[in-house]
């Protein structure tokens, strides 16, 4: 090798941090609940409402979650806490409807995640499938899944759900897209480009 071939040039890496790519950084002790918090408040999730039908009748949560993971078969995951009331029910479902969220439906966001509330006691605001599951129709868009496998994750189980049906009331585009970021809701839009 050539002195001039191994000469480095300045990049983004050694600006940014005083180091080059491929040196070894210290890495800090393992990694704690509260640690792992405050690393995912930095990443926005999309917001979404799981519902499902119980035994004491429909349930609800509010999940940043959600994930397509295959168009061909349509599957999707999301996961859920062990602290929810409505998990387990949740889990205890054949088939579930994914509500797909944006701004104009951030007062359902708010009172899915809100404990200790009835979240079907508007009955304007929801009905039933033939199939008996609660859907919210005015939503952005939503989804008929049938669970196809539940793996436990900690203190919570990851769902995976093939989509059956589906409505999409608003296109995407003609929407402003809402999403969970820092313990906050946010609406994208074109202030938000990059």
């Amino acid at each position: 090798m050539t002195e001039s071939s191994a000469q480095r040039v300045p990049g983004d890496l050694e600006e940014a941090h005083g180091r080059t790519a491929g040196d070894l950084i210290s890495v800090p002790g393992a990694l704690d609940a509260e640690g792992f918090k405050t690393l995912f408040r930095g990443h926005p999730g999309g917001v979404a409402v799981i519902t499902a039908e119980g035994p004491g009748g429909p349930v609800a949560l509010t999940a940043t979650s959600v994930a397509s993971v295959s168009a061909d078969p349509p599957m999707l995951i999301f996961s859920v806490s062990s602290q929810s009331s409505a998990t387990p029910s949740i889990l205890a479902a054949d088939t579930i409807v994914v509500h797909l969220l944006d701004a104009a439906d951030l007062d359902l966001a708010k009172l899915a995640s809100t404990s200790g509330v009835d979240r079907f006691a508007d009955t304007s605001r929801w009905t039933r499938l033939p199939t008996g599951e609660p859907v919210f129709p005015g939503v952005r868009a939503w989804t008929r899944c049938a669970i196809v496998s539940r793996l436990e994750a900690g203190g919570s189980t990851v769902i995976a759900a093939h989509a059956l049906q589906g409505q999409t009331n608003r296109e995407p585009g003609s929407d402003t897209p809402l999403v969970y970021h820092n313990r906050t809701w946010h609406a994208l839009g074109e202030h938000t480009r990059i």
